[in-house]
């Protein structure tokens, strides 16, 4: 992996991380991550990974879709 996109997979994970933080509940499902990031399936994937091994988010599963919680 590269310097580049190491910082890329950073700068979607601070992009992800602010529109959780935004919310009032501090959760937002996948859609809603997407429509409020701008980011492509595979960046948000990627930002998820490193909020989740920094210890930031849990994922979990509802009814309706998978749904990501700052801690």
């Amino acid at each position: 992996m590269t310097i580049e996109s190491i910082e890329a997979i950073g700068t979607w994970a601070g992009q992800v991380y602010k529109a959780l933080e935004a919310t009032d509940t501090r959760m937002l499902g996948l859609k809603q991550l997407k429509k409020a990031t701008k980011l492509k399936n595979d960046q948000i994937s990627a930002a998820l990974g490193w909020l989740g091994r920094e210890g930031k988010i849990v994922i979990s599963m509802n009814d309706e879709e998978t749904v990501t919680t700052l801690v």
